[in-house]
């Protein structure tokens, strides 16, 4: 069961409150697939797999796979796939096989289904994850539970979400207990995630019941927006899928941006740019962004640059997504014409 609250609670807003702290996702456009064998047959089906964990990836929500084009593409995955990489499974000994997928095919597909896309530049996920069983109440980390934290970052991974995992080292375990992340937002769980300065924080917890299965739940916190889902999973691994979803979809409605289908032109300056050095970080990072084409310089003046860049959005969802950059600062608009104005911050 999912609940949503929005309310105004003074220490949520301390913990959140400050710019939001954005990483480049690597590996988009690929996905490992365990793999029983090297046949055509086999292979077609990986490929279709780790195309389906792709889309879903870029677009930031599993509602893609719903729409028929999306579904109907998966039946030839193979022949869009631009090399394959094998490996082992650490764990299993298995055959892995990861195949790497053409971009531009990704994002055409998507953008002509009419489905958002999530650009590569994502907010980090701060996540508590504490575990109850016979010994007690003890947070997860490399040493209590090392497999159960490669599950996590693996399945952070597979939704494009950075994560960040509390270091647990003197400063967090005299700040915060087991008892204390296990119940309702604590304010010493506040206090302890205060040192991490993310706005996405997620707290898991979960027992594992002598009937089997895993009982669980998850709390995720936004600004002054929380939610909350509870249940019971069959698996670590399926607890842990529930959680990392509910957390990718609320970002990606928030991110996520709807390409137009057509090429607009928008009005950007940007002041504090006093080296060529900066210019050209700044239109590198937004030529960067997957909606946009390109972004043209207009004007110097002083220390102000004036670009028109073209993207398959409008100004206020191109400037939602220039928000992940710590570096653009928003200004109030310099002038007539120009729809977004920053402050180049190095």
């Amino acid at each position: 069961m999912i609940t949503l609250v929005s309310r105004s609670l003074v220490f949520v807003l301390i913990l959140l409150a400050g710019a939001v702290r954005a990483e480049v996702v690597e590996n988009m456009y690929s996905s490992s697939v365990p793999l029983a064998d090297q046949s055509s047959g086999e292979l077609a089906r990986a490929a279709r797999e780790a195309l389906s964990e792709v889309f879903v990836r870029v677009s930031g929500s599993a509602n893609v796979l719903r729409n028929p084009a999306v579904s109907a593409a998966l039946g030839s995955a193979a022949s869009h796939v631009q090399q394959y990489s094998y490996s082992k499974d650490p764990n299993s000994g298995g055959l892995v096989v990861r195949p790497v997928f053409d971009e531009k095919y990704v994002n055409d597909l998507i953008i002509n289904a009419g489905e958002p896309l999530w650009t590569a530049n994502r907010p980090a996920v701060l996540l508590w994850l504490v575990m109850e069983d016979a010994a007690g109440r003890q947070f997860v980390n490399a040493d209590t539970a090392p497999a159960l934290v490669a599950a996590v970052r693996a399945e952070f991974a597979r939704r494009g979400v950075p994560l960040q995992l509390p270091l647990y080292d003197l400063v967090d375990t005299s700040a915060v207990t087991p008892d204390q992340a296990w119940g309702p937002l604590d304010p010493a769980l506040i206090s302890a995630s205060q040192r991490y300065h993310l706005q996405n924080v997620l707290v898991g917890r979960f027992s594992l019941p002598a009937s089997g299965g895993v009982d669980g739940d998850w709390s995720y916190y936004y600004e002054d927006t929380q939610s909350h889902q509870s249940g019971k999973a069959a698996s670590e691994e399926e607890f842990l899928r529930t959680g990392v979803a509910m957390v990718a979809e609320a970002m990606a409605a928030r991110y996520a941006v709807s390409a137009s289908g057509v090429e607009g032109e928008i009005s950007l300056s940007v002041t504090g740019v006093t080296a060529y050095a900066d210019y050209a970080a700044v239109v590198a990072w937004l030529e960067s962004l997957e909606l946009v084409e390109r972004a043209n310089l207009v004007s110097v003046s002083g220390d102000t640059i004036t670009l028109t860049v073209q993207a398959q959005a409008d100004a206020s969802q191109l400037a939602a997504t220039i928000e992940l950059n710590e570096k653009l600062v928003p200004l109030p608009a310099a002038g007539p014409g120009v729809q977004l104005t920053y402050q180049w911050q190095k």
